[in-house]
């Protein structure tokens, strides 16, 4: 059996962060393999996955859950260790991040996301108890403590073999789906664990109803506050918003389905999304699909819209209805791209404007989760998945290439087909 490092006690466990990751305040190096079984197609898998189908239906007995986020600062000193773990490797001076670290000093240096997630992680062990599932649920970050190797590690120094993963975000691309999955690979490398433990990850869940009630519920309850302000129907806007990527990474998202459609996979899901939540809604009611947090040169083409720039274009509306569509919790991004410039966007352009929740804690969501993991424990067939757009159940195993990020080369990664 491979030896594991001895952690503290509660180590990616209960969700404080480690005291001894915290001191050197760094995330997993990258790692510079992967394992493959004999015979395996997909690295480090359950026997189910192994073989790379779209989707499977034989049952898998996991041990264990592991709930990933991406991590956020808990106070004025962790900024800009945590801002040099999310840019690693692209060489980005202190000063250049020291203009997104004020964002985050203006909360005290203090991101809600730790917080969400503890939330998220009491709620779905409570909902796990109510279905009778005896699973553990272990919780690590890819950039802030608690750390996905601390996770892992102490995951094995428990006896757990094999975990189903949950990445704390719901679409398709490179940063919400294949960094979570090339972070799963350093972590097992940082570990020593790349042969003692497998990990498969449940499927995009964009399209299950479970994550998409949160924004219907939202939008409705927009819609009425509207209303009872006196704006009528006509008069509101519903900007639908996620995170910006580039546009070759758009293109990339998705299996390579969309190849011929605008911002590929990563927008057609958002947008079949934003299309099912207004049909449930608000019918009729007009909306966009708008992004948000755009960075890196001004001469590489990402998605557009932008919100401001979707607000400064209204005509003919008197409020405005912002739906983060593309968010599992509020963070950061939420707070200040949102809540902050977005709303005073509108504000100063007159509109009356409210934001819409995240799912949160949401108790639609919390039972989504637990029905992904369900339905792999199960080996449930895909017509009977839990699915409301036209697009997907999605897969449960990544295809080959997927999400790839050409501009920072090939890094090794789980849960999917190579390369």
């Amino acid at each position: 059996m491979t030896q594991t490092p001895e952690l503290p006690p509660g180590c990616g466990r209960e969700g404080s962060p480690c005291p001894a990751h915290r001191a050197g305040q760094t995330k997993p190096a990258g790692a510079s393999s992967v394992y493959l079984a004999d015979g395996a197609l997909v690295p480090s898998a359950s026997a189910a996955t192994r073989n790379g189908p779209e989707h499977t239906m034989r049952p898998v007995p996991y041990d264990a859950i592991l709930l990933s986020g991406f991590g956020g600062p808990e106070g004025q000193e962790d900024v800009l260790p945590f801002l040099r773990n999310v840019t690693r490797g692209r060489g980005i001076p202190d000063a250049r991040l020291e203009e997104v670290a004020h964002h985050y000093r203006r909360f005290g240096g203090i991101s809600p996301i730790n917080e969400q997630n503890r939330r998220l992680l009491r709620a779905l062990r409570a909902e796990l108890a109510r279905e009778g599932l005896d699973l553990p649920v272990y919780w690590g970050n890819r950039n802030w403590a608690p750390y996905l190797d601390e996770a892992l590690a102490q995951a094995a120094q428990d006896g757990v073999r094999t975990l189903i993963a949950i990445p704390t975000s719901a679409y398709s691309s490179y940063s919400s789906c294949r960094q979570y999955r090339e972070d799963w690979a350093d972590a097992l490398e940082a570990t020593g664990l790349q042969r003692t433990l497998q990990i498969d990850k449940v499927r995009q869940f964009f399209s299950h109803p479970g994550f998409v009630q949160p924004f219907i519920d939202g939008v409705r309850e927009g819609v009425a506050d509207a209303v009872r302000a006196g704006h009528d129907a006509p008069d509101i806007e519903v900007l639908f918003s996620t995170h910006s990527i580039p546009q070759d990474d758009a293109a990339r998202s998705g299996a390579g389905l969309f190849a011929a459609v605008v911002g590929g996979g990563y927008a057609a899901q958002h947008r079949a999304v934003a299309e099912h939540v207004i049909a449930a809604a608000a019918p009729g009611l007009s909306w966009q699909l708008v992004y948000q947090s755009r960075s890196g040169p001004p001469s590489q083409p990402w998605l557009e819209p932008d919100i401001n720039d979707a607000i400064e274009a209204l005509e003919g509306r008197t409020a405005v209805i912002i739906v983060p569509l593309g968010f599992v919790s509020d963070h950061m991004e939420v707070l200040w791209d949102l809540d902050t410039e977005a709303c005073e966007k509108a504000e100063g352009r007159g509109l009356w404007v409210t934001r819409t929740p995240t799912p949160g804690t949401h108790p639609d969501f919390v039972r989504a989760l637990v029905d992904l993991v369900q339905e792999r424990i199960t080996g449930r067939p895909v017509v009977q998945r839990a699915n409301v757009t036209a697009i997907g159940p999605w897969f449960d195993v990544c295809r080959p290439g997927c999400c790839e990020n050409p501009r920072l080369g090939f890094k090794p990664a789980i849960a999917g087909l190579q390369p």
